[in-house]
């Protein structure tokens, strides 16, 4: 979407950042080789890999958008609750459980892109004053658009983490600095 179509609104500019997070965590998963994404910056299990920090930000994204009344994909998500809180347990079981089971490259993007073109779709879908609907998250009563801000922050949470994943592995980030004297020639 070029800046002259942009969405009016809370809406365009989410979509405009959300572009951003999404090009650079699929690039870089992208980039990275098939082979190192069980790579985890300790031995221990208590540090996620490559892998799970991807299918968690895209589990993330399925769950959060369930939140504001997307329901989660039934082909990845199977049989939950209807409601409640019994869902949002059921949800983030299931998102504990993608981040153990999805791990092979393709999987992990697939997923990761699926999500985000979920997020692209109900964004573009809400009208003005969806955004402005209040509802419970995390025990207190909020706005849509937190949710969404949520979403936001917690994929450029993971990107950094990614970038650094990306670093211990010898691996610069697949796109250029913004700054051009610090551009390889």
């Amino acid at each position: 979407m070029s800046p002259t179509t942009r969405m009016e609104g809370f809406g365009g500019e989410f979509l405009w950042e959300l572009e951003i997070v999404e090009r650079q965590l699929t690039a870089m998963a992208e980039t990275l080789p098939a082979g190192k994404y069980g790579w985890r910056p300790e031995e221990e299990e208590k540090v996620r890999s490559v892998s799970e920090v991807l299918v968690h930000v895209a589990a993330g994204n399925f769950m959060l958008l369930d939140v504001v009344g997307m329901p989660a994909p039934g082909d990845v998500y199977g049989q939950i609750p209807a409601g409640g809180f019994e869902r949002f347990v059921a949800l983030i079981r299931r998102n504990d459980e993608l981040e153990k089971s999805v791990r092979e490259k393709e999987a992990v993007i697939g997923m990761l892109r699926r999500s985000f073109q979920a997020v692209r779709q109900s964004v573009e879908q809400a009208g003005a004053a969806e955004f402005d609907r209040r509802l419970h998250f995390f025990g207190e009563m909020t706005t849509v658009r937190r949710v969404y801000l949520r979403m936001l922050a917690h994929a450029h949470e993971h990107m950094g983490q990614m970038i650094a994943y990306l670093r211990c592995n010898g691996i610069a980030p697949p796109w250029p600095d913004w700054r051009p004297d610090r551009r390889s020639a």
